[in-house]
């Protein structure tokens, strides 16, 4: 895919109207739309429409994320824009018993980079049931995403892409190789720059060594039962370890979709939130709802961004929108 226009260019907007790169991005947005929505239709899930402010922040509550969250002062109350709405999404699969979705906006407050935007679309949605429940759900929409893409867009991605051999492996995988953390450090080495030891006594594994594992073990590949400390209060331990029951399903820049099961009642989800020192008054609402409903439900987040990197074997993200949006810096329009 040839790079657009720079997105600080204040003509951008005009110049890339002509562009056959931004006209298929668009068209492919809009094939993710429909494609997410007759997903989800056939599966009973519903679809749930979300604020774009929240006072449950949940991105940046673990210690080994990193991202932040974006503050706002809104007639005379602070709050934030959504990093994710998960916490809602779980809310609603109080109501609808086959799964809550939605694709809409999050925002970030770190530095946007050739992997990382500060508003980007997230598809995300939460079903009943355990990780391995919602693991064959991801599975099986990235399969449906992949399906649709090569049957519409074939010459235009191999046009833009110079292959499509990545899409027709992703279908052809049939079951995702999987390994643990704990596998994913050993075959990296727990001395390789790779793995980041924090010193809070969890560890974590660089951009870099995703490629790694993606290079050695496979192209596509889950990574499973992070270290506890590492992920937000939210994500289920797993009993008797100090392990979480989270994964990350790495493909193309590395993590594009991440995956976890969640705490089913109110005591499970205080003990977390004291376990990582995170204030349980801020959380009121969310402990009450584990309280008075308790439920097993598990969930997951696409970077929609992300997914198009991948499909169009482009290395930077902040080329892949329409209106670019970059923390502190004005653009038109």
């Amino acid at each position: 895919m040839k790079v657009p226009t720079p997105v600080t260019d204040p003509n951008r907007f005009l110049r890339v109207l002509d562009d056959p790169n931004i006209q298929l991005l668009v068209r492919l947005q809009d094939q993710l739309l429909h494609v997410s929505a007759d997903f989800w239709r056939r599966r009973k899930a519903l679809n749930i429409h979300l604020p774009i402010t929240t006072s449950s922040i949940s991105s940046p509550m673990g210690l080994g994320s990193d991202s932040s969250p974006v503050a706002i002062e809104m007639f005379g109350q602070h709050t934030y824009l959504a990093d994710s709405m998960q916490f809602l999404l779980e809310y609603g699969c109080r109501i609808a018993p086959e799964g809550a979705w939605y694709l809409m906006p999050s925002f970030r407050g770190e530095e946007a980079d050739k992997t990382h935007l500060n508003q980007f679309f997230h598809s995300e949605a939460e079903i009943r049931g355990s990780l391995k429940d919602v693991q064959k759900v991801v599975a099986d929409y990235i399969l449906a995403l992949s399906k649709a893409a090569l049957e519409e867009f074939s010459t235009e991605i191999a046009a833009a892409a110079g292959t499509l051999d990545h899409i027709e492996s992703m279908i052809d995988i049939g079951s995702i190789p999987e390994m643990t953390l704990d596998q994913a450090v050993e075959h990296l080495g727990e001395a390789s720059p790779c793995v980041v030891h924090d010193p809070a006594g969890f560890r974590t594994i660089t951009r870099e060594g995703e490629h790694r594992l993606m290079n050695e073990i496979s192209p596509i590949l889950w990574v499973t039962h992070f270290d506890q400390m590492s992920v937000p209060f939210y994500q289920a331990d797993e009993p008797g370890t100090d392990k979480a029951r989270n994964a990350d399903l790495l493909f193309g820049m590395g993590e594009i979709v991440g995956a976890g099961e969640r705490h089913v009642d109110g005591e499970q989800t205080r003990k977390a939130l004291a376990h990582r020192q995170v204030a349980e008054q801020d959380y009121d609402w969310y402990v009450r709802m584990k309280t008075e409903r308790p439920l097993l439900t598990s969930g997951f987040g696409l970077g929609v961004e992300r997914w198009l990197m991948w499909l169009l074997r482009h290395d930077d993200i902040r080329d892949l929108q329409l209106v670019p949006r970059l923390n502190g810096i004005a653009l038109a329009p």
